[in-house]
């Protein structure tokens, strides 16, 4: 038995989209900026998928849709190409369990002499939106904060801390790449100037994302060149890619409303079944919550008792056959403990044996039963005699 729990890494492309892929790359490979009929017909391609992305996060204006290799760019976009339109340097504000998409631009521009304010999280993640009024300044010219933070699912109030931001004239960005096709987005309501998405974590291909800018606003773009995607990202543009990301757009925004009330019962029927466990305890908000996501670290006296990592259950649920990951990070061989833990308050020791379980829509009951029953196996096996205070 193969059973994939890891929707939130990446997700298996849709056959829809493979098959748009398909077509598009054997039938429809004209460079889009070539005024003959093959470059129209391409460039029609790439504006419809743009209807249709903008679609999936009500953006009311298709332009405002800046197609990129993926949410990584999407991300280094927003933060530097307001970053760049500066002479001298400015003040910026994240929160300390941003995605390194974020977090390593914002230290690149510390080192440019920019002042950079990491905002705390309470123990489930979550920033308090009064310390964010508390952190803005004369000089503050962009927040950005993550949507759904990706390794312990919390959800951010992200229209109220817009809300703080557009009161005091700051410009706002939030990383939803986590969000986009699970909930329901409206960047209009939510009152963001910036989104970042990604293809392939909505049933998409590789390779291919996009930034939502506020109409009216204004970026310096990261590429020279031929100034495609109205001029905020040059390069020719993936037509194949794109117009798949588009498919799967559009199917994840008709399948929403199902799709995430079923997912939401996947992740608490797993939450409620390992409720007792001596080993482990969940992390992240259990309420404000990605509807797919559960993740989970060792309690503090079975990890003193095991020294046992993230990892080496990520290793042992693989050999079982089931795929699941780790936030730990292992740099020059040393096995790091998770920023986003370390950020909650969780010990070292703690924060490096945390696991994430997320799901997506080849994932049944039946898959959570089982991968629960095997978890609690492992653990068993791995720690004889667990300790069951300290949680």
């Amino acid at each position: 038995m193969q059973i994939y729990l890891d929707y939130s890494a990446t997700t298996p492309p849709r056959p829809e989209a493979i098959a748009c892929w398909q077509e598009i790359s054997s039938q429809q490979w004209g460079n889009p900026s070539s005024l003959h009929a093959w470059g129209e017909r391409a460039a029609t391609i790439i504006e419809a998928a743009r209807s249709q992305v903008a679609a999936l996060i009500r953006a009311s204006v298709p332009d405002s849709i800046i197609f990129t290799s993926g949410g990584t760019e999407a991300d280094n976009l927003a933060v530097m190409g307001v970053a760049r339109q500066f002479r001298s340097p400015q003040h910026l504000i994240i929160s300390s369990v941003e995605h390194s998409a974020i977090a390593e631009p914002a230290k690149l521009l510390e080192q440019w002499g920019w002042e950079v304010t990491e905002l705390p999280v309470n123990r489930c993640g979550r920033v308090e939106p009064a310390d964010l009024a508390a952190a803005l300044r004369e000089n503050t010219v962009l927040v950005s904060i993550v949507y759904g933070q990706s390794e312990v699912g919390t959800l951010q109030p992200i229209a109220e801390l817009a809300q703080i931001c557009r009161d005091r004239g700051v410009l706002f960005h939030t990383d939803a790449v986590q969000v986009a096709g699970r909930l329901p987005l409206n960047v209009e309501q939510l009152g963001v100037d910036m989104l970042s998405l990604s293809s392939h974590k909505l049933y998409g291909p590789q390779g291919v994302g996009a930034l939502y800018l506020r109409p009216g606003l204004s970026l310096v773009p990261l590429l020279a060149g031929g100034g495609q995607e109205g001029r905020w990202r040059s390069g020719t543009q993936a037509v194949p890619a794109i117009a798949a990301f588009g498919v799967a757009a559009e199917l994840a925004a008709e399948e929403l409303a199902a799709e995430t009330q079923r997912l939401m019962a996947l992740r608490d029927r797993l939450f409620g079944l390992l409720a007792d466990s001596p080993y482990l305890v969940p992390t992240g908000d259990l309420a404000e919550r990605l509807p797919h996501h559960t993740s989970f670290c060792l309690t503090e006296d079975v990890a003193k008792l095991s020294n046992m990592t993230g990892r080496t259950l990520v290793r042992q649920l693989n050999l079982a056959g089931i795929g699941i990951s780790s936030g730990s990070a292992c740099q020059s061989g040393k096995l790091n403990p998770s920023l986003a833990l370390t950020a909650m308050g969780y010990s070292e020791l703690r924060a490096r044996s945390g696991i994430r379980l997320t799901f997506g829509r080849e994932t049944t009951v039946a898959d959570i039963d089982w991968t629960a029953m095997v978890l609690q196996q492992v653990l068993q096996r791995l720690i004889p005699e667990p300790v069951a205070i300290g949680r």
